[in-house]
């Protein structure tokens, strides 16, 4: 089952979408990773979804991806007397840690750490932004913390609205104790990529990796200011990169997004990193069975931009048209892939490959592939590293991955343009270049007598090894 683009489409599950058969559906129309939202999600839910999502892997014989999102500290006010209050603007309103009902003069805030961090002057939005606060001063009155701030844009406060702060720097862990609990659910299913949500620095991710320790890639959700200004070290720390643009977009002015998303974007690509771009991207789809232009030209900016891969969220966990969701996003990526700018595009933001063999090994397959109009490079990978370089490069040529590893294979599933077939490790050359050829053949990546691009790394099964290319024809003949 191969697809005809390489841009990769992940569908997160949900209520319109958890049985086997509405999954093999979302999987034939287009899915390569299925996301789980642990915010939404049980541990017997994400049980099943799991067994659910191997069961049609078995059934069509192709890796899937799988993507655990743990839902991160989620800040909320606490409850209102009357379930709701208006706060107006220029009036004061203190955020407080006292655990009585709030009114239009103040209401809890159930997080000290929270309210002790806040400074004169940091922002303060709840409700996604539709209310904003200045803060004043913080003070302690026996023992309790007291925020005095003002109101910028005023409105109405219901119970548990969710508050964002910009301007602050969170004194706490990008876990919590609920997400550690889901993480250690997680992990021993076989998942593939654990997404870690209101990412600040580089520690954050390697709070996770000591949970996962390699059992699983981790992806950091990039929706903080202070996640901005450390992007590089996060990109390192990370295995993969979210532009999780619903809380971005609330936490920095809208239209910083567009250019943030861009930044991201080439930062992953140029470290080799897959990138995800999130949120809203078809969001009328929930409840209409056809895009607006502006959502199409969102999804096409995404594939031209060379993102790995683009995202559902609600459209396909709660929309009325799940399918048609991912029919239409795969529609848009095969038409922009076949763009005649597409390739200049592409070929315009390549970066120098880093001075290592194994990046100069992919950046050279990808230059002969293209130069002797190859149709495919085949890598022999076995932790995915190998694909991942490739990908990097972005070449107009297919990549066909051979990895004796499912689960590198699952991984690669999120790859630009890889596409990942489970196969035994090559037992010397002559067996590299034999059963290269001959899966190529096989999965119509060629054609009998074509040249294909064949690397590896020599000794076989060594991750991190790359240091081989072949040009051989399907006739098994190397030249």
């Amino acid at each position: 089952m191969r697809r005809a683009r390489r841009t990769k489409i992940v569908a997160t599950l949900g209520p319109a979408s958890n049985d086997e058969e509405m999954i093999s559906r979302l999987f034939l129309a287009g899915v390569d990773v299925f996301r789980i939202n642990m915010s939404h999600s049980t541990h017997e839910v994400l049980r099943e979804r799991v067994q659910t999502i191997r069961a049609v892997e078995e059934k069509f014989a192709r890796p899937i991806g799988i993507l655990v999102d743990l839902q991160g500290p989620k800040l909320r006010v606490g409850t209102f007397a009357d379930t709701a209050a208006v706060l107006k603007k220029g009036d004061e309103f203190i955020l407080d840690g006292h655990d009585r009902p709030g009114n239009a003069t103040r209401v809890q805030l159930p997080h000290p750490e929270i309210l002790e961090a806040l400074v004169p002057g940091d922002a303060i939005l709840i409700d996604d932004g539709k209310v904003r606060l200045e803060t004043i001063s913080v003070i302690r009155e026996q023992g309790i913390i007291i925020a005095r701030t003002r109101v910028i844009i005023g409105g109405t406060v219901s119970n548990r609205k969710g508050v964002s702060l910009p301007d602050t720097t969170i004194p706490v862990s990008a876990m919590t104790d609920k997400d550690r609990a889901d993480l250690e659910a997680a992990v021993p299913l076989g998942v593939d990529w654990i997404a870690l949500s209101f990412v600040q620095r580089p520690e954050d991710i390697a709070e996770v990796r000591k949970v996962t320790q390699g059992r699983a890639l981790v992806m950091a959700k990039i929706e903080k200011p202070q996640a901005v200004a450390r992007l590089d070290e996060i990109i390192a720390a990370s295995d993969g990169l979210m532009v999780a643009r619903g809380d971005l977009g609330v936490e920095m002015p809208l239209e910083k997004v567009p250019g943030i998303q861009k930044r991201i974007t080439r930062a992953a690509r140029a470290l080799g990193k897959p990138v995800v771009v999130a949120t809203q991207m078809l969001e009328s789809m929930i409840t209409a069975p056809v895009p607006t232009r502006a959502e199409v030209s969102d999804v096409a900016t995404a594939v031209f931009e060379g993102a790995d891969a683009v995202m559902l969220s609600a459209e396909s966990a709660a929309g009325q048209y799940p399918v048609e969701a991912v029919t239409t996003m795969n529609r848009i990526a095969e038409e922009v892939e076949g763009d005649i700018n597409y390739g200049l595009i592409i070929h315009g933001q390549r970066t120098d490959p880093e001075p290592t063999t194994a990046d100069a090994i992919a950046a050279s397959a990808r230059s002969m592939s293209e130069t002797l109009q190859l149709p495919a490079i085949v890598a022999w990978t076995s932790s995915g590293s190998t694909g991942l370089r490739i990908a990097r490069e972005r070449p107009l040529t297919s990549v066909l991955a051979l990895t004796p590893n499912v689960e590198t294979a699952r991984r690669l599933a999120l790859a630009w343009g890889v596409h990942a077939i489970i196969a035994a490790d090559a037992r010397d050359v002559d067996d590299m270049v034999r059963r290269a050829c001959e899966i190529s053949v096989a999965e119509d990546f060629a054609k009998p007598d074509q040249r294909i691009a064949i690397v590896a790394g020599i000794p076989f099964g060594k991750p991190g090894a790359t240091n081989t290319i072949r040009i051989a024809r399907a006739s098994n003949t190397a030249i």
